[in-house]
């Protein structure tokens, strides 16, 4: 509001409530990157989505380093960034679920939404061997 324009163009001498008209330019912008759903869009489409690219974020900041251990990940993830903690963390998430089942409903985003859903090389290790776990079982 300070600026005068966001989503919406202020102007001051009209007032708070009257004063603001919808930005054609935020809105430019908007429709420009605008996703067109499929018609198969459930409630759990929409969660699968935000949450796998979570998932593979997490990943692959492990495989780039910018994380040490999965341990850290996962405590960021549910103290920091509000993962949802009865999951346990990205990385105990794919310990106890298997990567598998994640990638394959990326590979289907992939095919819709285009290659934001690609998965991490380290996410594929990890589903072409199901063995392979992020925590120890010590």
């Amino acid at each position: 509001r300070k600026s005068g324009k966001g989503c919406f163009v202020y102007d001051p001498s009209k007032g708070k409530k009257k004063g603001k008209t919808e930005n054609m330019e935020a809105l430019a912008i908007l429709n420009q990157h605008r996703l067109t759903p499929t018609s198969a869009n459930t409630t759990e489409d929409y969660q699968y989505r935000l949450f796998s690219r979570f998932v593979n974020e997490a990943i692959m900041c492990l495989q780039e380093g910018i994380l040490t251990t999965p341990l850290e990940g996962d405590i960021g993830a549910v103290f920091g960034l509000g993962f949802p903690p009865f999951f346990g963390g990205p990385f105990r998430y794919i310990d106890l679920h298997g990567a598998g089942q994640l990638v394959d409903r990326m590979r289907r985003y992939e095919q819709i939404y285009g290659e934001q859903f690609t998965p991490c090389q380290l996410l594929l290790d990890h589903a072409k061997d199901s063995s392979k776990k992020f925590h120890s079982s010590k």
